[in-house]
């Protein structure tokens, strides 16, 4: 007789939809030092993990510039982390990371998380990878995971947008409606 071999997978260790998420400060590209307590004074904000050299990230790029411009003047501004470990690819770099801000003239931060430490802490696995949080008395709390939208070829083809449609949903007091969505990009290269 035969055994039969089940295969799990293991969600990530990391925040789950509701939970608190910790303070944290991380290194812009500007030099400065931002934390997640730079952003009390905001509804909520758009972390997302993102990279230089990762395919999927470039193509999602002009779209995570649109989430800031509309959604920054609303109070849910976007906050950008590179999470990747600089070594695996030079294009990762600081130095690279602060061309690539200035080249697209990006309106939000764009932060190393040289430890890994905060992408083991959300649980991110994949560039780009998004988080929506809430805030709440000066705490942030996790309301979605995910992708951006459902086309990351091609974003004149998109037909849900779901970190719009999260960002909508908060902005009217609505519960999100699809919370977590599977990341699709590159795998983190961890150290």
């Amino acid at each position: 007789m035969l055994a039969a071999t089940v295969v799990v997978y293991a969600q990530p260790k990391g925040y789950n939809i509701g939970d608190a998420v910790g303070d944290f400060r991380l290194k812009n590209v500007d030099g400065r030092t931002i934390s997640l307590a730079d952003y009390r004074s905001q509804k909520g904000l758009i972390v997302v993990f993102t990279s230089n050299h990762c395919p999927f990230a470039k193509a999602y790029e002009d779209r995570v510039i649109g989430l800031d411009r509309k959604f920054a003047p609303q109070g849910y501004p976007v906050l950008a982390i590179m999470p990747n470990d600089p070594a695996a690819y030079e294009e990762d770099s600081f130095d690279k990371m602060k061309a690539r801000a200035q080249e697209k003239d990006y309106g939000f931060a764009y932060v190393i998380d040289e430890t890994q430490n905060i992408a083991r802490a959300f649980g991110a696995i994949r560039t780009p990878q998004v988080y929506v949080l809430n805030q709440k008395d000066g705490q942030f709390f996790l309301e979605y995971i995910g992708t951006i939208d459902d086309n990351p070829q091609d974003s004149a083809s998109v037909h849900r947008r779901y970190v719009d449609e999260a960002v909508g949903s908060l902005l009217t007091g609505k519960p999100v409606q699809s919370p977590i969505t599977k990341p699709i990009g590159c795998a983190i290269n961890w150290k």
